[in-house]
């Protein structure tokens, strides 16, 4: 549905201003809508896809995104690319749905059925769902910072155009987020420690 030969990243959209659209602050019309969909949809539905890790809810997430953008295109300000308030706008929407307990929970048992199936990429299937436990569970800003930086591969300076902070206070988010996940796997290897006869 969304396959594309070359599609925008949102390296592409922070670095070209040909993606700098400017939008009225009154509602998107459908036309308008449908436009920005065939544009975008691409980069949101992998944006999605990439968080979620479903194919199937990546579409849905992709849709629940262009349904908020008709219904919300008027808290657009104009500043910065357009594809960038989608790109936040999909990571916060998918963040919200890792959040949802149920979510948490299908994908757990989805990923943890197959530890032992090879890794994609990088990442194991077991490191996926852990980082993604952590990300439901983190502070929104430190989540958002560590998906763009660490998920997403994102320099300081595009996370921080994203977020709209300084390097600096990209820095520091990750600093927190670490620390607070370093905390928590300690804690998880304690309860295990004490669990075990």
């Amino acid at each position: 549905m969304f396959a594309q030969p070359h599609a925008v990243t949102a390296s592409d959209a922070l670095a070209c201003p040909r993606y700098v659209r400017p939008v009225s602050t009154t509602s998107l019309s459908q036309r308008e809508v449908a436009e920005l969909f065939r544009e975008h949809g691409p980069m949101v539905y992998r944006r999605a896809l990439r968080l979620l890790g479903n194919p199937a809810d990546a579409e849905e997430a992709a849709q629940d995104v262009f349904v908020r953008v008709m219904r919300s295109s008027h808290t657009y300000d104009g500043r910065g690319a357009l594809v960038g308030w989608l790109y936040r706008m999909t990571t916060n929407h998918c963040l919200n749905r890792i959040r949802d307990r149920k979510r948490r929970r299908e994908l757990f048992e989805l990923h943890v059925g197959h530890q032992k199936a090879a890794q994609s990429g990088p990442t194991s299937a077991a490191d996926l769902v852990m980082l993604r436990w952590l990300l439901a569970h983190a502070e929104p800003k430190l989540a958002e910072a560590a998906v763009y930086c660490y998920l997403d591969g994102l320099s300081y300076r595009e996370a921080a155009e994203l977020l709209g902070t300084s390097k600096r206070t990209v820095g520091n988010l990750l600093e927190r987020f670490q620390a607070w996940a370093e905390a928590q796997a300690r804690t998880a290897a304690e309860r295990a420690a004490q669990s075990e006869p």
